[in-house]
Formats: C-alpha cells, sequence, structure tokens
C-alpha cells in the first residue's frame, strides 16, 4: 500500500519515512502543501499523513480541497498545535485522525494500520484468485490455506496484482505501487520480485503471466 506522507520538518519525515517503509508500506514524502495537492489529484494512495504547518498551502487547506473533490482516502493529521479548537477544525474539514507532537512513530504506525483497516472493513473484507487469498483488513496471504511468507516488496507487488483482478499492470504501474518518489524505481527489480513471487505460487495452480510488452496479471490456471 501507498501512503503520502507531507511534512516539511527534514527529520521528522524522515523518521516516519522509515518507520512506515520498515512496516511495509511504499511511502511518498512531500514537503509542500500545493505540491502534495497535485500529488494526490494525480496518484492513487491508501492514507494520507499531512501536517497542518505546510509552506503555501497549509494542511487544513489541503484536506478542504481533498475532500472537495470527493476524494475519501483516510487522512491523518499532524501537529504541534494541541488545542481542542485545532483538532475540531481538522475532524470537522473531514480528517479521520489527529496526533499531536511529539508522538511515538508506534503510535503512529498503530494508527495508520487501525485507519486502513477501518476503512478496508467497509468494503471488501478478502479478495481471492484460486488457491491464494488475501485478507484486507490484515495485509495478509495465505496459500492452500497456509501463511505465505513474503518479502515487503514481494507484498506490495502481489497486493497490486491482486487488488486488480483480470487487468494487466505494466512494470511502471507496479514499480508505482513498490517505490516512493524519493526512491530509485527499478525496473529491473520488478522483474526479480515477479520470479520470487513465481516460484512462491508453483504447484498453487495461481500464476503471474506475463504479457509481452504490457505487463503482469495474476490468474487462477486450476480452472
Amino acid at each position: 500500500m501507498r501512503i503520502l506522507l507531507v511534512e516539511d520538518h527534514p527529520t521528522i519525515a524522515l523518521s516516519i519515512q522509515n518507520a512506515l517503509q520498515a512496516a511495509g508500506f511504499a511511502v511518498d514524502s512531500l514537503a509542500d502543501g500545493i505540491v502534495a495537492d497535485l500529488a494526490l489529484q494525480s496518484s492513487d494512495y491508501a492514507l494520507a499523513i499531512i501536517d497542518v504547518g505546510l509552506p503555501r498551502l497549509d494542511g487544513f487547506a489541503l484536506l478542504g480541497k481533498l475532500r472537495s473533490r470527493g476524494q475519501r482516502l483516510p487522512v491523518m493529521m499532524l501537529t504541534a498545535r494541541g488545542e481542542v479548537r485545532d483538532r475540531v477544525q481538522g475532524l470537522n474539514l473531514g480528517a479521520d485522525d489527529y496526533l499531536a507532537k511529539p508522538f511515538a512513530l508506534a503510535e503512529l504506525e498503530a494508527r495508520v494500520k487501525a485507519l486502513l483497516r477501518r476503512t478496508l472493513a467497509d468494503g471488501e473484507k478478502q479478495q481471492q484468485c484460486g488457491a491464494l487469498l488475501y485478507e484486507l483488513s490484515q495485509r495478509r496471504f495465505s496459500l492452500k490455506g497456509q501463511p505465505l511468507p513474503l518479502t515487503a516488496r514481494e507484498q506490495a507487488v502481489l497486493e497490486s496484482l491482486i487488488n486488480r483482478p483480470g487487468r494487466v499492470l505494466s512494470k511502471e504501474q507496479l514499480a508505482a505501487k513498490v517505490f516512493g518518489v524519493h526512491q530509485e524505481a527499478s525496473l529491473d527489480a520488478i522483474e526479480i520480485y515477479i520470479h520470487r513471487l513465481r516460484k512462491k505460487l508453483s504447484g498453487s495452480g495461481v500464476q503471474i503471466v506475463t504479457f509481452r510488452g504490457l505487463g503482469y496479471l495474476l490468474e487462477d490456471r486450476t480452472s
């Protein structure tokens, strides 16, 4: 899953980005409200973490623009201001959670996961492709009823494929899900992750099919 982090304090932004990447998320980190607004209009995110005190366009204004466009992705607001009126303003504008600085990274990670679980609980709870089952709320794959061990980036690739049944995804689309905007998006690395996933899915009837020049498709070949 891909998260947008909008925080203009470099040290705080890097700490949050590292913590979320270690938890298996792809993170795009931006420091400017206007740039973040453009990113939210052009990219697909599972969640946004927005600091209130941003340059050019503050977090409240950014949130207001997001909600006025009808975008419903969950939003967590970060701020050094812990007053009740600030929390009320953010929540009234459509924020889903509010975390005052300073905070523990473990708490932020737990809140992010809780927001995603809550959002997913309102829709589908699981997705399936043959013997491969994906539980959205837990972000957990199982194959033939057994847990499927995956690295964070293998998980991101397989999530992208199972989330778009019947659709071919290009290397570029997969790379956008796996790598953040400040990471080098290696298309060769996508081939490596696809190769590893094929080995882990071997014998299950679930296959990642290559469409030359187009990309990859997850299919159940047992029927």
